[in-house]
């Protein structure tokens, strides 16, 4: 998946940014891992404190506060600061409980995606269950490496 990713990047003329709480860089990490991979890999930030999201991102503390950090109102914030921070066409957020722990309100296990490009902004919700903290954080950076797929298919070729 990630060679695909590279590929179509490349042949789209696309940069990628990530922004990541939960993960705290394994995306980046995941997508960097290739040789090639500066052609399509911008920067990626970790912001893993609320602080951290403000000050780098641009999350509104309003937002925050509104809906909390694991929310699809953040991840949107987040993938769009992470764009408007960069040289990247295309970036991926993600913010979540990987455990242990969490709430009747949020479970451990819940990850909240946004995926920012030229079409806009789009989120989603994961819920991958009490998995375990490493679990959840491999599936939550598989999840987000598939996202990034799954746009760079539809994108036209530069």
């Amino acid at each position: 998946m990630r060679s695909e990713i590279l590929a179509l990047a490349r042949a789209r003329g696309v940069m990628i940014a990530t922004a990541e709480s939960c993960t705290a860089g394994m995306v980046a990490a995941a997508l960097t891992d290739l040789a090639g991979s500066s052609d399509m890999f911008e920067r990626g930030f970790v912001t893993y404190s609320n602080a951290a999201k403000v000050e780098m991102l641009g999350v509104k503390p309003a937002t925050l506060q509104a809906h909390g950090a694991v929310s699809e109102e953040v991840a949107a914030q987040m993938a769009q600061g992470a764009l408007r921070t960069s040289a990247a066409q295309l970036a991926v957020s993600l913010t979540g409980i990987a455990g242990p722990g969490g709430s009747e309100h949020k479970p451990e296990g819940r990850v909240c995606f946004g995926l920012a490009g030229p079409e806009g902004c789009t989120t989603q919700t994961v819920e991958f269950g009490a998995l375990g903290r490493d679990a959840v954080r491999l599936a939550a950076r598989d999840h987000a490496l598939e996202m990034l797929l799954t746009a760079l298919r539809v994108l036209p070729q530069s």
